[in-house]
């Protein structure tokens, strides 16, 4: 099963977005419905809500007085948590047993208006937002709501800016034209990606990567890093001690493939089962025909080299995730190779041209596994040297990578690149 969370602000056609997926073939939760019948007449949470702020917001039916409660909660923070502490998580067990319900083949859009305010983006696999210009909503708002101007721009600035909304976005659907426009674009997104999302994460089976194709710097790679970091620091819990920007896309300006890869620092790889399908509901397929113990020449313990790896099964955002423990000697010289590159422009331009190099002598391949291999033999040179200028600089990891330094989903980002073949 897909789950895929649908927010967007008040006016941007958010509705006509859901409507469309259910038509071709979406289970519908929407978190404005769910509320409803969780304070429905008669409900232990209609009982809640009267007992905290009295009769006054029942309607002569005894059912809940809506635009009652929205004055009295608006413009009153205290009033706005004390509801919110009653009815968010009965809309949370509600939910969990409709989406319970859903058969493992489908896909399962989410639709809360709030999910950017609550902070819930990291719990979907992926998160589509609705947006239009605010002169456009307004008008929305006026004709079909019949709200006032002041009332519409007085809702809009409420509710998150559209730069929060950008940064929890996976998917960001501009809905200001007509309604052909936006139909066409949900259209596209469902079968182009949504679709082949939910076959490849239900069948386990990832898709050929196909030959290995360089692109530019893309200035958006260490937002979309971000993004992807929380999910898997609240897949991974109090378990990820450090997540972290590896690879090339982790170095400004490196022409790279466009795949972010991603280190999750544990304190052991024991641990990793206990998360695994947390990791499979947010995306991720765990490749564990991909992993290999790679010692350097001469190591005396190859068994540090270990690690765990998964891909996205997302088509839009091709993801290597490389789950390594803290203590290990790949997981330093990830931190450290993306320093000394990032450092070093002429070890830079080397790696770049060897890349260059074996993108086009591997352009025909069905899989990138050729360019990868071919890549060992700098990486086994790169490795002393990346130590000397280790030790000529003084480099040393991130003190903050200390297993229980941070608390569970507050620990830090490092950006850094790594070891694997997978750049």
């Amino acid at each position: 099963m897909l789950r895929v969370g649908l927010t967007g602000g008040i006016g941007a056609g958010k509705s006509t977005v859901a409507q469309r997926m259910v038509e071709l073939g979406a289970v519908l939760v929407d978190a404005d419905v769910v509320a409803r019948e969780v304070v429905s007449p008669g409900s232990a949470g209609l009982a809640r809500v009267v007992e905290e702020f009295g009769t006054r917001v029942l309607g002569p039916g005894g059912e809940l007085d809506r635009p009652v409660l929205a004055d009295i909660v608006f413009d009153d923070p205290s009033a706005r948590q004390r509801l919110n502490r009653i009815v968010h998580p009965l809309v949370a067990a509600h939910t969990a047993e409709l989406v319970a319900e859903v058969p493992p083949d489908r896909i399962v859009v989410q639709d809360i208006p709030l999910l950017v305010e609550a902070r819930m983006e990291s719990a979907f696999a992926l998160v589509i937002v609705v947006d239009a210009a605010e002169d456009e909503r307004v008008r929305r708002l006026i004709e079909q709501r019949g709200m006032t101007e002041r009332a519409a721009r007085a809702r809009i600035v409420a509710q998150a800016d559209q730069a929060a909304r950008r940064a929890a976005a996976d998917v960001w659907l501009d809905n200001s034209g007509s309604r052909a426009t936006i139909l066409a674009a949900v259209d596209r997104l469902w079968w182009k990606r949504l679709l082949p999302f939910e076959a490849t994460l239900r069948s386990e089976q990832p898709r050929p990567s196909g030959p290995p194709v360089l692109v530019g710097p893309d200035p958006t790679w260490p937002e979309q890093f971000v993004r992807l970091a929380a999910r898997i620091r609240h897949a991974a819990g109090s378990r990820a001690v450090q997540v972290d920007h590896i690879g090339s896309t982790s170095v400004p300006g490196l022409p790279a493939k466009d795949v972010i890869d991603i280190q999750l620092g544990v304190r052991s790889l024991t641990e990793v089962d206990e998360f695994r399908p947390a990791l499979y509901r947010v995306g991720f397929l765990h490749r564990p025909e991909l992993q290999q113990d790679s010692p350097k020449p001469g190591d005396q313990d190859p068994m540090r080299w270990r690690k765990r790896f998964f891909t996205a099964a997302d088509p839009g955002r091709p993801v290597n995730l490389h789950v390594r423990e803290v203590s290990s000697a790949n997981f330093r010289y990830a931190l450290l190779f993306r320093d000394w590159l990032r450092a070093d422009a002429r070890f830079r331009a080397d790696y770049f041209a060897l890349k260059q190099r074996l993108a086009a002598e591997h352009a025909t391949d069905e899989t990138t596994l050729g360019y990868a291999t071919g890549k060992e033999p700098w990486f086994d040179q790169a490795w002393s040297v990346a130590n000397l200028w280790a030790n000529r600089v003084g480099w040393r990891m991130p003190p903050d990578q200390a297993a229980g330094h941070f608390g569970p989903g507050k620990h830090t980002i490092v950006t850094v690149a790594s070891r694997s073949s997978t750049h």
